[in-house]
């Protein structure tokens, strides 16, 4: 199918392009944001955002691409895109909260104690 890539009109090349490159821009900010952030929990928010924003623009490049080449409506990408958008943001919580789980029993310095209800309804 690459060998096709310059078969591409320029109305449809330009955009693919600029998307392509700001998906992958986007997921090296996230990546950095690995490298550069110090606690765990402020390095949970770079690379979930890069990835979620990063993927969607390389998706919505593919879309392009694929239409204009295939002359058909190509709409399968929709369809990761969905699946990486709900579970990004599911799995980044679960992480969290183990990580917080296991903080709390080690009692780690600057965790917030656990907010729990007392029988009046006020929080603790």
């Amino acid at each position: 199918m690459m060998t096709q890539a310059a078969e591409l009109p320029w109305f449809a090349a330009v955009p693919v392009a600029l998307l392509l490159l700001a998906g992958a821009g986007l997921t090296l900010v996230g990546s950095l944001g690995m490298l550069r952030l110090k606690t765990f929990y402020e390095r949970l928010h770079a690379p979930t955002l890069g990835a979620s924003y990063g993927m969607s623009c390389i998706l919505l490049a593919s879309m392009i691409f694929f239409s204009v080449l295939q002359t058909r409506l190509v709409l399968h990408e929709i369809a990761i895109a969905i699946l990486v958008l709900l579970t990004t943001p599911v799995t980044l919580m679960l992480v969290a909260r183990a990580a917080l789980h296991r903080d709390r029993l080690e009692q780690s310095q600057g965790v917030p104690a656990s907010a729990r209800r007392r029988p009046d309804g006020d929080a603790s």
